[in-house]
């Protein structure tokens, strides 16, 4: 079930996406939106009469978490020696606030304090109940879903500063979507970045360090994860940097693609 945040001019709804969709999880040009009454996370699926075309609506974040976005750094090998580091002996963990998140797209804002803004393209997992200390065997209990993202990075200051939160944290680095996929194996999907229509990107998830199931349990054994609360489960290797005026697409097969341009801040 692929579940869509959107708008049509009027408030925000939640809706379920229908129609066949091809093997990247992109829908066909008969896809429509049934209306859900209320957010699915804390309602369930509730759908309405309500049906609107998806090539009527703007597509939002399809999530907005509650508390927080937990990332994952160094998660693919490749992507740890092209950044000049070891593969880490446990998850590499940090956050980013949950206003970095905007949807498909929505402009990436380049900040003045950086010159060198790099994507990131990312499985993202979106958490569908209250837990802590999730065992890996009971990890698939607590997911809702999974979404794609770009773990936007300014390369700059996370080099300079002692961690990653100003790096990780401005507003707009954080895109999420185009909608969450609730029935997905997260083990070997594709996952593609590119930047301008080149393939700047090209991994799997089966080359994660830590799989879906070990991160949800390591980052629970150390806060509580709340609904709608999201992880990124790190980046394949070929990160690099964007520029104003750069179109960025990230694809997660079997999910779809996020694109967002890049806009000057000021």
């Amino acid at each position: 079930m692929r579940i869509a945040r959107f708008t049509t001019g009027d408030d925000p709804q939640y809706g379920v996406v229908t129609g066949e969709v091809d093997e990247l999880g992109i829908p066909g040009d008969d896809s429509v939106i049934v209306a859900l009454a209320g957010d699915p996370l804390y309602v369930g699926v509730q759908l309405t009469d309500k049906e609107v075309p998806l090539s009527e609506v703007r597509l939002l974040a399809p999530v907005l978490p509650r508390s927080k976005v937990v990332g994952i750094g160094k998660n693919y090998a490749a992507h740890a020696a092209e950044m000049g580091g070891d593969v880490p002996a446990e998850p590499l963990m940090f956050l980013k606030p949950n206003t970095s998140v905007v949807g498909p797209g929505d402009p990436i804002f380049y900040p003045r304090q950086t010159s060198n803004l790099h994507y990131e393209g990312e499985l993202a997992v979106v958490i569908g109940r209250i837990c802590r200390d999730v065992t890996p065997e009971r990890v698939a209990e607590v997911i809702y879903g999974y979404t794609v993202a770009n773990d936007v990075t300014a390369r700059d200051l996370q080099r300079s500063d002692v961690q990653f939160t100003r790096a990780k944290s401005f507003d707009s680095f954080c895109p999420l979507g185009p909608w969450i996929e609730t029935e997905l194996d997260p083990a070997d999907l594709k996952v593609q970045t590119h930047l301008n229509g080149d393939l700047v990107q090209d991994g799997s998830t089966k080359d994660m360090i830590f799989d879906v199931p070990s991160l949800v349990a390591f980052v629970s054994s150390v806060m509580t994860l709340l609904p709608g609360d999201v992880i990124l489960t790190g980046t394949p290797e070929g990160v690099g940097p964007m520029n104003v005026g750069d179109e960025v697409e990230v694809t997660v097969a079997g999910i779809g693609s996020l694109a967002n341009k890049v806009v000057s801040r000021d």
